[in-house]
C-alpha cells in the first residue's frame, strides 16, 4: 500500500467495539434439556468477547496504536471489557459507561469442534453516528469496520461514516461478520467502492456476493474491491488484488481450542502487515499465524501472539559501513 504523507496520526487504527462478554460452556453434549432438567457441563470460561474487541486487542498486541469506540453498562462485565482492552494496550477513552444499560453477553455452547451462540445485546449496539466524530476519525490512519450487522445504531448511517473516513484520508477495511437477520445487504454496493480491504470468511463471501458457489462469489467480490481477503478456516486464507491470487496454508491448530476469535485475530494480523507496507504473502502469513494461535486456545484472547514473536514485523537492521562508523 502507499503510505500517506500526512502528519503523524495518534492512532494506526480506530474501530467499533461490539462490547460483550463471552460465557463459554464446554462439554461433549451441551444441548440444554428443557422441563427444568439440570445438566452438568465439563467446564466454562468467562472473558471479554466481541469481534471488534478481540480484533482491537490483537492489533494492539502487534504494536499498533488502537482506539476503540463503544458502550458498556455500569457493571462488572463492562469493567472486565475495559480492563482487558486496556491491559492489551488499546486506548479505551472512547468507551462510554452507561448506567441505564447492561453490558452485552454471548453464551457459547461449545461441543467438539462446533459451537452455538446466544447473544443479549445490552449496550453492544448502542453506538450512534454522533459518537463517531470527525475528530476521532481524523486521528487515525485506518478505520476497521467489524460486526457491521450488530451495530444497529450505526447501520442506517454507515455509508456516511465510510465517506467521512475517506474525506479524512483513512484507509478502510470491512469484516461484516454474520448477519443475524440474514439480509446481507444494507447498501453494500455503495460501500464497496469506499473499501480498501474486504475480509469475509468463505461462508460470508457467498452471502455478500449473492452467488451460490465459492468461485462465483470470489469472481463477483474481487471485481468490487481493491483487495479481497477470504478466511478459509483450517484451509488457511486466500487473497486477490490487481488480477493476482495469493494463498496461505496453515498447520492444524493445537487440540483443545474452540476457534473463538480466530478470524478476528487473523484480520488484525493481516492489517498489521498491510499497514506496515508488507507484501500480500507476508500479510497472509502473519494473519494465519495469529488465527492459528488463537484457534488452538480457549476463548478469543489467550492465544494471541505479540509483535515480538513475528519476525516479519520486526524492524530491518540498519547496515552501517565501516566508512560511516
Amino acid at each position: 500500500m502507499i503510505k500517506s504523507a500526512q502528519l503523524p496520526k495518534t492512532y494506526d487504527i480506530v474501530t467499533f467495539g461490539d462490547t460483550c462478554v463471552d460465557l463459554i460452556l464446554r462439554d461433549n453434549d451441551v444441548a440444554p434439556q428443557f422441563g427444568q432438567a439440570e445438566k452438568i457441563v465439563a467446564g466454562y470460561d468467562l472473558e471479554m468477547g466481541g469481534s471488534g474487541c478481540i480484533f482491537a486487542a490483537q492489533a494492539a498486541k502487534l504494536g499498533l496504536k488502537v482506539a476503540i469506540l463503544g458502550r458498556v453498562g455500569d457493571d462488572a462485565f463492562g469493567q472486565l471489557i475495559i480492563d482487558t482492552l486496556y491491559a492489551a494496550g488499546v486506548d479505551t477513552r472512547y468507551i462510554a459507561v452507561d448506567r441505564e444499560l447492561r453490558t452485552g453477553v454471548t453464551v457459547h455452547l461449545v461441543q467438539g469442534d462446533d459451537r452455538a451462540m446466544l447473544t443479549h445485546f445490552g449496550a453492544l449496539n448502542t453506538l450512534r453516528p454522533a459518537d463517531v466524530s470527525d475528530e476521532i476519525l481524523s486521528s487515525a490512519r485506518h478505520l476497521h469496520y467489524g460486526s457491521l450487522y450488530l451495530h444497529t445504531g450505526l447501520l442506517p448511517h454507515w455509508i456516511d461514516i465510510l465517506n467521512r473516513a475517506k474525506r479524512q484520508g483513512l484507509t478502510i477495511s470491512l469484516d461484516t461478520n454474520w448477519d443475524p437477520e440474514e439480509r446481507w445487504d444494507y447498501d453494500l454496493q455503495r460501500a464497496f467502492p469506499l473499501l480498501d480491504v474486504l475480509l469475509p470468511n468463505a461462508q460470508e463471501a457467498l452471502y455478500l456476493s449473492g452467488e451460490r458457489d465459492f468461485a462465483s462469489a470470489v469472481a463477483a467480490l474481487r471485481g468490487r474491491v481493491p483487495l479481497l481477503v477470504v478466511k478459509c478456516d483450517v484451509d488457511g486464507a486466500l487473497a486477490w488484488r490487481d488480477g493476482s491470487e495469493f494463498s496461505q496454508s496453515v498447520q492444524p491448530a493445537a487440540d483443545g481450542g474452540d476457534g473463538i476469535g480466530a478470524g478476528d485475530s487473523f484480520g488484525a494480523g493481516f492489517l498489521a502487515g498491510w499497514l506496515d507496507g508488507l507484501s500480500i504473502e507476508e500479510c497472509l502469513a502473519i494473519g494465519c499465524f495469529c488465527g492459528r494461535a488463537v484457534a488452538g486456545a480457549s476463548g478469543g484472547l489467550a492465544g494471541q501472539p505479540l509483535r515480538a514473536g513475528i519476525p516479519a514485523l520486526q524492524p530491518t537492521p540498519v547496515q552501517v559501513s565501516l566508512a560511516e562508523s
